[in-house]
């Protein structure tokens, strides 16, 4: 081999040694702080040329003065070397600590998020044995209480309460389920969707009449869909308890079912503000003051909804009429 060839494959030989036991400290450098890493590794390519450069001069017999210009030339790099490093860890380091601060955020929102639904467990489970209680004792005292005598009125009353608090906490309960590991857990079935609808719209039947709304069913379209039909009716129950809540009397709820799998519930409650439609299927929200006056509950059958909507695989979304009369609800579904 030539003088010439011997000297690259030196010069070769101890560039690659060099960089590959830089390379190694930067591995392990890097696992306990990459920003540090990437300022050192220019400094490792300056040093693995600058030994390898060394190593060829000395093979080729370069004198003493040639051969310390070579090594200042090739270290004059090294500033410029360790201000690129010195950038690349700046960005680094920005990035962990970004990256830190996320990580931290979500641990702190997932940490929040398991406590309300350890309290929501809490309250669905441990209310319902004084609830029972105080129904027991009204009950047992409303038949010793003959007449219409004030003591019957607030007996009455207090059932009354005892049923909407039963229902509140039947909400949270179910709302908890959803959100949590049971809601995998469904029984699903082949069913008509419209048949489904039918039997919703016949629960909610006495409460529309109760309140002077008209129920209207529009075009129910044959929809074949494979559901948990249990969770289902109460989703499509919600929606028209809601309709028929927000409709002034003399009003009107339609719904109908629309292909490919598809059930809409129009309302009369005059619309709802652009800003606030994003906000209606979250959990206890409910609008102003003046639109949900005498309306009971915690603002959590639309929650339910759209979980239950979610847990089949589809979603609810609500918009404004085109006529500003109302919202339609849509709820969809996979067709089976």
């Amino acid at each position: 081999m030539s003088p010439a060839g011997s000297a690259i494959a030196i010069s070769a030989a101890v560039t690659g040694v060099v960089a590959l036991l830089g390379a190694l400290v930067l591995l392990t450098v890097s696992r306990r702080r990459a920003a540090w890493a990437a300022l050192a590794a220019p400094l490792v390519v300056v040093i693995s040329l600058a030994a390898g450069v060394a190593a060829a001069t000395r093979a080729m017999a370069i004198g003493i003065h040639d051969y310390r210009t070579l090594i200042f030339v090739l270290l004059a790099g090294a500033p410029m070397a360790v201000l690129v490093g010195a950038a690349v860890a700046r960005r680094i380091f920005v990035q962990e600590r970004t990256a830190a601060a996320e990580r931290a955020e979500r641990d702190r929102a997932a940490s929040v998020e398991a406590d309300r639904r350890e309290l929501i467990r809490w309250l669905g489970h441990d209310l319902r044995t004084p609830l029972s209680g105080i129904r027991v004792l009204a009950e047992s005292l409303r038949e010793k209480e003959s007449g219409a005598t004030p003591v019957a009125a607030a007996l009455d009353g207090i059932l009354r309460e005892s049923d909407r608090l039963d229902d509140m906490v039947a909400d949270i309960a179910e709302l908890s389920r959803l959100q949590g590991e049971m809601s995998a857990a469904v029984r699903r079935e082949a069913v008509h969707l419209s048949d489904l609808v039918s039997d919703a719209a016949a629960c909610v039947r006495p409460l529309a009449e109760a309140a002077r709304v008209e129920l209207t069913p529009g075009a129910l379209t044959d929809v074949r869909v494979t559901v948990d039909t249990a969770a289902l009716t109460r989703a499509v129950t919600n929606l028209l308890r809601n309709a028929v809540q927000h409709t002034p009397p003399g009003g009107r709820v339609l719904i109908s079912v629309q292909s490919p799998a598809q059930v809409l519930v129009a309302d009369g409650c005059g619309g709802v503000p652009e800003a606030d439609l994003a906000h209606v299927f979250e959990p206890g929200w409910r609008a102003d003051a003046a639109r949900t006056s005498g309306i009971a509950g915690m603002g959590l059958g639309l929650a339910i909804t759209r979980e239950i909507a979610r847990s089949h695989g589809g979603d609810v979304d609500a918009a404004n009429l085109p006529d500003g009369s109302g919202c339609v609800f849509t709820l969809r579904l996979p067709a089976a």
